[in-house]
């Protein structure tokens, strides 16, 4: 717990300087006053007499336990003057567990964890190697190079139709007259460094529509980089891939000297550029302008086959006539004895590699189809979905390193240039929303995303959490949005990089924790997934605990048993409704005046879901002490329906409502402002027309249903019949497509919420709201009960919408959603979004939390 972490960091500190004085003591140094000692004449002859070795060594630990004490003093002195808000969690890292490492970490050195790129590869290390495909595309009449994804380049579809997370991946990538099929493969052979090797096959066509005389030349750029500034060689000047597929080699500590090759059996056009950067988020301006400056001066798109000296990054350009294909093997440990770097080479690339990723890919799929079985269920099509939901989850775990950036509380104290300070340094593995708008960490989306991971592979969800929970701080915060490393920066505006640490998020891991607890019990897993589960909770309950405790002290309100988001904006006049972006559904309407009497339905049930957890987590251990029983009478306290409905049941809607400070009496007007220059400009701003009251907040939509979702209404209440009433009524939350986040009859219903913001979870579809809803509805519709057979009735017809809408959306446009409109079905927000929409998969295979 958060208490017990402070109490722990003083006691440190004292007991090494404690620690330090005696070790000075027993450390051999001859005490002075012998010395002064005349009366005893030959005894000081013969103490000058003493083995000289002996003095030096006594001297030389002398020196070292000196040392130790003086860094010891030091270092708790310097972590006194760190602000809480940066100081680390006083608990062993949960990565640094036995089971994270040896084969496991070697297993996934390697891998596509540059999700923000087309193709990009990179190690688990904070300084990695990293690997990358840039093309040229048309954009406007124009060329342009293709490296990140961004929806302005207006591919029609990209994305991963296979993958595992570990060591192979196929992608098809669709950019109007090129078609690029990329595969990636992982192999630790004989011979093999550290992490092994990979290839990447890259496969170009033209669409079956486009004539033969229509097509023209491709241009690829293959590069490696190195983050660590070390110089990459080249193997030649000039390269005729059939004579020598070696492009360049080098030599790193971690994986030890390295090659990269090439080969195909088309006709290609190779050439080269080297540049020295530190700044890996730019690599496409360089190769830009290197390309300008050729096409200036030669009328040609062409590298310059020139280098800078000692190039840490190298890009080589592969040119052809389309259809074309082309295989790129990177070998490890080249330079060792035995290390076979021929026949590597050999199994990485032509027929071999070809063969090698027919065979994972049917592996694949015997995986996909043993762990969700959709083959029985659902027609070929939905499959297809299915399996692009995985694997773009899968495809999109990046790893990440850098430090966030915090704001500075203006009660804080604190003195900077700056209005933020920053987090330690830190490594973040995980999955993440969107690979063009969203392509790093958000923490309520992780627990949805690991939902789908723990059922494909375990192992990779625990390392996930692990690494979440690691970023915890000393108070039990963890910042709900990772933006870390130069790269996942250059994708943020600067005023949104900085994290709030008296903002929450929804603590969604603990549906994933409840998960596995709930299949520790069910003998779910096997004997060693089981050992790991174990290990993992029991060393990770220190810091769910002081996550809770976070929550209960931070998020409380000023009634026992109630919980508000913190952080809206209670001065704001130009938000029709103070966003709550702390609980993850941002504009969803609240009460119209913020302050301290909230209460939200919704973070009391998320704060029941943690206790509950918890409770399971002790009683697994069998930790019976005060605080197991705290969780048990906290979770107990929270599921009361009566208290529940006192606070937030409102009988005439038949709903569960927010409580707070509100009026319905709003709205935005254009006024208009002069500025201090006697410039008059016309604003929207909020217009209140009645005087707000302490209330229930009368809007009905997915915070209403949150008891639902959380199963915590009986199954024999007609206060249950009254949810069913509302989900299944059309001119409230049903349509053919899925549930509206908010009811047609919302006063705020698709509102704006200023001039710029338009409605976001104001009407809209939610993919991650739908599965916990079918969650609860699968529930009712197995326990006894006068409403069960309604409820599967609601099921089914919710179900069968959401698939056949989703599968249609991706039949017409490649690509899975962030949200679905609420009229016509079709796909709104961002693309790709797998992230959540990856659900889906679990709503096919009809498999839904354990509790």
């Amino acid at each position: 717990m958060a208490g017990s972490g402070r109490t722990s960091a003083r006691t440190r500190i004292r007991s090494s300087t404690d620690g330090g004085e005696d070790s000075s003591r027993r450390g051999g140094i001859p005490h002075p006053r012998p010395h002064r000692d005349r009366s005893r004449g030959d005894g000081a002859i013969r103490m000058l007499n003493v083995d000289v070795k002996v003095l030096l060594a006594i001297s030389f630990v002398a020196f070292f336990v000196i040392l130790f004490v003086i860094s010891n003093l030091v270092k708790p002195a310097e972590e006194a003057k760190r602000p809480r808000v940066i100081t680390p969690f006083p608990a062993p890292k949960l990565t640094d567990l036995p089971q994270f490492q040896g084969e496991h970490k070697e297993s996934l050195y390697w891998g596509t964890y540059r999700p923000h790129l087309y193709l990009g590869i990179r190690a688990r290390t904070p300084r990695s190697l990293l690997g990358g495909l840039m093309w040229i595309g048309i954009k406007d009449g124009r060329y342009s190079i293709r490296h990140v994804c961004q929806d302005d380049d207006g591919l029609s579809s990209y994305g991963w139709t296979s993958h595992n997370g570990r060591d192979f991946g196929h992608q098809m990538v669709v950019d109007q007259g090129i078609i690029l099929a990329t595969s990636f493969l992982k192999s630790k052979d004989l011979g093999s460094g550290y992490g092994g090797d990979w290839a990447v096959q890259i496969d170009v066509q033209s669409p079956k529509t486009m004539p033969i005389e229509d097509m023209k030349n491709a241009h690829l750029f293959f590069y490696l980089a190195d983050e660590e500034g070390n110089a990459l060689e080249l193997s030649r000047d000039s390269y005729d891939i059939h004579d020598n597929s070696l492009l360049a080699s080098g030599s790193r500590m971690d994986i030890g000297s390295w090659q990269l090759h090439m080969k195909s059996m088309d006709d290609l056009e190779v050439h080269f550029s080297g540049f020295r950067t530190p700044h890996m988020h730019n690599l496409s301006d360089l190769v830009l302008e290197n390309l300008a400056e050729q096409a200036r001066k030669y009328g040609r798109i062409q590298l310059s086959d020139t280098t800078a000296n000692s190039p840490n990054v190298l890009v080589f350009q592969i040119s052809a006539r389309i259809p074309f294909k082309t295989d790129i093997a990177f070998v490890s440990g080249a330079s060792f004895k035995g290390s076979r770097t021929k026949e590597r080479v050999s199994n990485l690339t032509g027929s071999s590699l070809t063969s090698r990723l027919e065979h994972k890919q049917r592996e694949f799929d015997e995986k996909f189809e043993s762990y969700f079985s959709l083959a029985d269920k659902l027609d070929a099509e939905s499959e297809i979905v299915g399996k692009t939901a995985i694997s773009n989850l899968l495809g999109g775990i990046g790893y990440f390193y850098g430090q966030s950036k915090i704001s500075i509380p203006r009660t804080s104290g604190l003195q900077s240039h700056d209005k933020f300070i920053s987090y330690w340094p830190a490594e973040l593995y995980t999955a993440v929303p969107s690979r063009s708008f969203f392509p790093r960490g958000f923490l309520w989306d992780e627990g949805f995303h690991q939902l789908l991971v723990w059922r494909w592979d375990i192992r990779i969800c625990l390392d996930i959490l692990s690494h979440w929970l690691d970023l915890m701080n000393i108070d039990g915060w963890i910042p709900r949005e990772q933006i870390l490393g130069a790269e996942a920066l250059s994708k943020v505006p600067e005023e949104f990089v900085p994290q709030h640490p008296s903002n929450g998020n929804p603590p969604t891991l603990f549906l994933v924790l409840n998960d596995l607890v709930q299949g520790i019990k069910r003998s779910q897993f096997t004997a060693g997934e089981t050992d790991e589960i174990h290990s993992f909770l029991e060393h990770a309950f220190v810091r769910l605990e002081a996550w809770l405790q976070w929550f209960n002290t931070t998020q409380s309100g000023k009634e026992m048993g109630s919980y508000f988001w913190h952080g809206r904006d209670n001065t704001t006049v130009r938000e029709l409704n103070p966003k709550t972006l702390s609980s993850g559904l941002d504009d969803y309407p609240r009460a119209s005046h913020p302050n301290g009497e909230e209460r939200h339905v919704d973070l009391r049930c998320w704060m029941l879901l943690a206790a509950d957890c918890l409770h399971s987590i002790a009683k697994l251990f069998r930790k019976d002490g005060e605080s197991g029983k705290a969780y048990g009478a906290t979770a107990e306290l929270l599921s009361d329906f009566e208290i529940l409905n006192q606070m937030h049941f409102d009988s005439t809607y038949g709903a569960y409502f927010d409580f707070g400070n509100h009026t319905q009496k709003v709205r935005l007007s254009w006024k208009e402002v002069t500025s201090g220059n006697n410039h008059v400009t016309r604003e929207l701003v909020r217009e209140v027309l009645q005087m707000p009251e302490l209330r229930l907040v009368p809007h009905i939509g997915y915070v209403s249903l949150f008891p639902f979702m959380g199963k915590i209404i009986p199954a024999d209440s007609w206060i249950l019949e009254k949810q069913l009433d509302l989900i299944s009524n059309k001119s409230i939350l049903w349509t053919d497509f899925g549930l509206r986040s908010l009811a047609k009859t919302s006063t705020l219903y698709m509102k704006r919420n200023t001039e710029h913001d338009p409605p976001y979870w104001r009407g809209p579809i939610w993919l991650n709201m739908n599965y916990l809803i079918l969650s609860a509805l699968h529930h009712y519709s197995r326990e006894d009960g006068p409403y069960r057979d309604r409820a599967k009735a609601i099921y089914d017809d919710l179900r069968g919408n959401l698939i056949r809408n989703i599968v249609r959306n991706y039949r017409e446009t490649g690509f899975l959603w962030e949200q679905y409109d609420q009229k016509q079905g079709k796909g709104k927000g961002c693309r790709p979004f797998t992230g959540w929409t990856s659900l889906i998969l679990l709503i096919m295979s009809e498999t839904y939390s354990a509790s």
